[in-house]
Parts: structure tokens; C-alpha cells; sequence
């Protein structure tokens, strides 16, 4: 009798989003990573870039439900061994929360260097937006975010980053985590390399 309750209610949430009355696979929704470069500067090594990508209807959908998105960002510095796999030197990340206000109708924003969860917020930055393309402007853009101290990186040898930024699923409502299973509108994702030189970037 304790298990109806709950299966109940998955089914009544999942009916309430209408998200998924067609289970046919969407077209791909990948980002674009036009720009990526790095900055040594006194303190550190410094990571700025351009996401090019548009929320899928379905995505957005959710927005306006009452859903909020999480999305994370990496950036992992490596050096190169020829004789094993490459050394992981220093790595950074980044956790966005976007939600929707219905009451004020307003966008809020908060970017935290660690999970962002009900417990506490920590160290966080949070903006409020009128609009939903200013919200997205601000987490398309990475501007001088600082990823590894220069002694990280200093010394003999050839390191390189790699960039990833994901729309992370698993902070989903768990009954939706189910219903976004083989959905591409929710694999929005991409990862780059870049190389380090003692010089700079290339």
C-alpha cells in the first residue's frame, strides 16, 4: 500500500509538466564554443569564453514551470606524460543556478564555486534579470575566471586545459530525471582543449 502513494505521485507530476507526451528523439542541441583563451597574469592563470547555444523549447518550457536549471563548468589543467596518462595540475569549477520568480517575474541568477544545494549557499554571486535573454547572455559569458595559480604551471613541460560545460540533469525533480532519459533537448554540453605554451596560448 506504501508504494501506490509514490508512483501516484511520479505519475501526476510527469502529467502536470507535459513534457513528455511524444517520447520521439529531438534533434541535437550542441554549444558552441567560439571563443576560448587564457591569461597568465601575476596571480594566476585566467580562463574567458564565448558559449554560443539557444535552449530547446522543451528546456525553457520547464523554466517557466517553476523548474530550475543547474549547469556546471570545468576547467582542468593538465601537463603532458609521455610515459602515462597526463597529470591532472590544478582544476577549477563553477555551479549556475537559473530559476524562474513567477511572483515577481523576474530571472534569478547564482554562480557558486561549489554545489549549489538547500543547505547553504556559501560563497555566491546572484543577479536578478527582467528577461530570460539577459540571464542567458551572463552564463554564455566567462569573462577572466581564475583556474590555477601560475606555480601550476610554471616550470619545464607542456600543459594544456580542457573546458567543459554541461546542462547538469541530475539536479532535476527526480521523477523529470527519469523523463529526460535519451531526450536530446537536454544534452546540452561541450568540451574544448587548449594548449599552453611557456609563452602564453596557442
Amino acid at each position: 500500500m506504501r508504494v501506490w502513494p509514490a508512483r501516484l505521485l511520479c505519475a501526476m507530476l510527469l502529467a502536470l509538466c507535459g513534457f513528455f507526451s511524444s517520447m520521439a528523439p529531438a534533434d541535437a542541441h550542441g554549444v558552441d564554443v567560439p571563443q576560448l583563451r587564457l591569461e597568465r597574469d601575476e596571480d594566476g592563470l585566467y580562463l574567458s569564453a564565448t558559449l554560443g547555444f539557444e535552449l530547446p523549447p522543451l528546456v525553457e518550457d520547464a523554466l517557466y514551470r517553476g523548474i530550475p536549471l543547474f549547469f556546471v563548468v570545468e576547467a582542468h589543467v593538465m601537463r603532458d606524460r609521455w610515459y602515462w596518462r597526463d597529470e591532472r595540475m590544478a582544476h577549477a569549477e563553477r555551479y549556475i543556478r537559473l530559476a524562474y520568480q513567477p511572483l515577481t517575474r523576474r530571472w534569478r541568477l547564482i554562480v557558486s564555486p561549489s554545489p549549489i544545494g538547500n543547505a547553504g549557499l556559501g560563497v555566491a554571486l546572484s543577479q536578478n534579470f527582467d528577461e530570460l535573454a539577459d540571464a542567458m547572455a551572463s552564463i554564455r559569458r566567462i569573462a577572466r575566471w581564475r583556474i590555477a595559480d601560475l606555480s601550476d604551471v610554471e616550470g619545464g613541460g607542456r600543459y594544456s586545459v580542457e573546458f567543459r560545460f554541461r546542462l547538469d540533469t541530475s539536479q532535476l525533480p527526480r521523477p523529470l530525471q527519469m523523463g529526460v532519459i535519451g531526450q536530446s533537448d537536454w544534452s546540452l554540453s561541450a568540451e574544448r582543449k587548449l594548449r599552453l605554451d611557456q609563452d602564453g596560448v596557442r
